[in-house]
């Protein structure tokens, strides 16, 4: 409900509080009242009209950057008007303050830097993390995302830089989700980068170093999550674009011991579980019968293999079994047992095969109903994969998920002529409809905004001490439960972005009933879980002081 409190300050100094500000929808009493006479054009206005008068700023820029920049702006302004923008048209703005465009926003992050939005938590401050946190304005923080920045959407090793992630992560928190922005804080640390070309840049905001050791590092991690919770103990921490190895270890450190999860891994292996329920549901096969193949071994490639596994699981099939039926394929080929370059986690899915760098041998070999792209390697699916493909399986199953969209396996379109319209597809950027032989495709897009947000308003209502794979996995089965019949004839595997805020707040709802009969909530069950949900959701409206 709008707070009916006065306002904590007057004239300017409310104006210049983006978080209570309205601009020109100051009413004439509250003008009086507060101080702001003569520092405002005369005329009241609504908060739909401003939205109107921010469209066509919006309209009238030349790029996405342009308009990323105008909104970063507008939240540093005023807070209300920029979520009710964003929450207007979500698959229009959501590509903008989040991917792709972050990934050009990333790349000059330091160069188009404005005002600080969030921490920088640096290697210098070990020792005293916890008092720095104290610095945040919000004592009852409830979710914190994270990054070092070592892993930016297929851009590599890019320090603070990637400080944009966790700033449109939380965005989406709220737009998505609607999830309230004044418990959201997004953090960089920054442990230095490898990117020798940032380390000379004049403009390069953050440590000029290498990242220190791994024993260092584990060390400045376990100190930064102590202070978390004790400077925000009912917090969700979400880590984000770790270095694969840093991602991996971390969450299975510290998976059972706090709340938190990693979207890299977890997030992007339950939009892709979450696509394969609805592709299975119009093949009318079962997840068990599956054979994925996938390129890309990394952190999302192996957490997405998991997830699959522990799915597979709940539907009483044996982990052996399960791991039988995935197969792997890294930048040095398929994992196979006489390979001496295997992570442990990656050691999991080595094959007993000879070794092989030939994809389309694989696909001839292996015989997958399903082929999962996450190699950033772009074009990676050739005309000769895809038919392959579709000389095993009347409807293949074809995921190019590799972010930005120029790394993406392969595009919609290919994906679809090469297949003769067969395929069931997914990106992990929003392609084009293709319209084929007199027939149009609508591909979906595999994009985590369909898990994380909801996920995050099930967390914030709950407040589980541990987030556990189940909880996820209940997450995508609840997202795969939201493509109607009628949209799964049409080739759609994920619900339309235009009702993101609908689907998450269903799913929340799904994924909290679920955390509740688990008995691991520590609040009290409410008598109607979906319309206690609502009563926590933020809505941009304007305060009544």
């Amino acid at each position: 409900m709008p707070s009916t409190t006065p306002p904590p300050a007057r004239g300017m100094s409310l104006l210049n509080d983006a978080r209570l500000n309205k601009g020109t929808a100051f009413t004439t009493e509250e003008r009086r009242l507060y101080g702001l006479e003569g520092l405002l054009p005369t005329h009241v206005e609504s908060l739909d009209r401003q939205v109107e008068r921010v469209q066509r700023h919006l309209d009238a820029k030349p790029n996405d950057l342009e308009r990323y920049i105008y909104l970063s702006g507008l939240r540093d302004q005023n807070e209300t008007l920029f979520f009710r923008v964003l929450m207007s048209n979500p698959a229009k703005f959501v590509p903008i303050v989040y991917a792709p465009t972050l990934a050009t926003v990333c790349k000059q992050f330091s160069h188009i830097y404005r005002r600080p939005r969030g921490m920088y938590i640096s290697l210098e401050m070990k020792g005293r993390i916890e008092e720095v946190l104290r610095n945040w304005p919000v004592t009852d923080v409830r979710a914190i995302c994270v990054t070092t920045g070592g892993r930016i959407l297929g851009l590599g090793d890019i320090g603070v830089n990637g400080m944009g992630i966790p700033i449109g992560k939380l965005h989406l928190y709220t737009a998505c989700g609607a999830v309230p922005p004044d418990v959201l804080l997004p953090i960089q640390l920054d442990i230095g980068t490898t990117n020798t070309a940032l380390r000379a840049d004049p403009l390069y905001l953050g440590l000029r170093r290498e990242p220190p050791s791994e024993e260092v590092l584990d060390e400045f991690v376990e100190e930064f999550i102590q202070a978390v919770r004790a400077v925000f103990p009912r917090c969700v921490i979400h880590f984000e674009d770790w270095k694969g190895t840093d991602a991996i270890r971390y969450l299975e450190k510290y998976q059972d011991r706090i709340r938190c999860y990693n979207d890299d891994i977890q997030g992007t292996a339950a939009v892709t579980l979450a696509g394969l329920i609805t592709a299975l549901k119009i093949k009318g096969e079962s997840l068990a019968d599956q054979r994925v193949l996938f390129l890309g071994a990394g952190s999302s490639g192996l957490g997405t293999a998991d997830m699959l596994v522990s799915a597979m699981k709940l539907e009483g099939v044996s982990e052996e079994d399960a791991i039988s039926r995935i197969t792997l394929m890294d930048v040095n080929g398929l994992l196979e047992t006489s390979r001496t370059d295997l992570s442990p986690q990656q050691a999991r899915y080595a094959k007993t095969m000879p070794a092989s760098k030939d994809l389309l041998a694989m696909v001839k070999t292996v015989k997958p109903t399903v082929l999962v792209g996450v190699s950033t390697a772009g074009g990676a699916f050739t005309q000769d994969v895809v038919e392959a493909m579709s000389a095993l399986n009347e409807r293949p199953v074809i995921f190019a998920l590799s972010l930005p969209g120029t790394n993406a396996e392969c595009t919609a379109e290919q994906a679809y002529t090469w297949s003769n319209g067969r395929a069931l597809f997914a990106a992990g950027i929003q392609f084009p409809e293709v319209t084929l032989n007199d027939k149009t495709f609508y591909p979906g897009q595999a994009n985590n905004f369909y898990i994380f947000p909801a996920l995050a308003l099930a967390v914030y209502a709950t407040c589980p001490d541990v987030i556990t794979n189940e909880m996820v996995i209940e997450a995508a089965r609840a997202l795969a439960d939201q493509v109607s019949p009628i949209s799964q004839e049409r080739g759609r595997l994920f619900p339309p972005q235009s009702d993101i805020l609908e689907v998450s707040i269903t799913s929340a709802a799904r994924i909290a009933e679920f955390i509740f009969e688990k008995g691991a909530a520590t609040v009290d069950r409410p008598t109607d879980i979906r319309a206690w949900i609502e009563s926590l959701t933020y809505s941009p409206r304007y305060a009544e002081f």
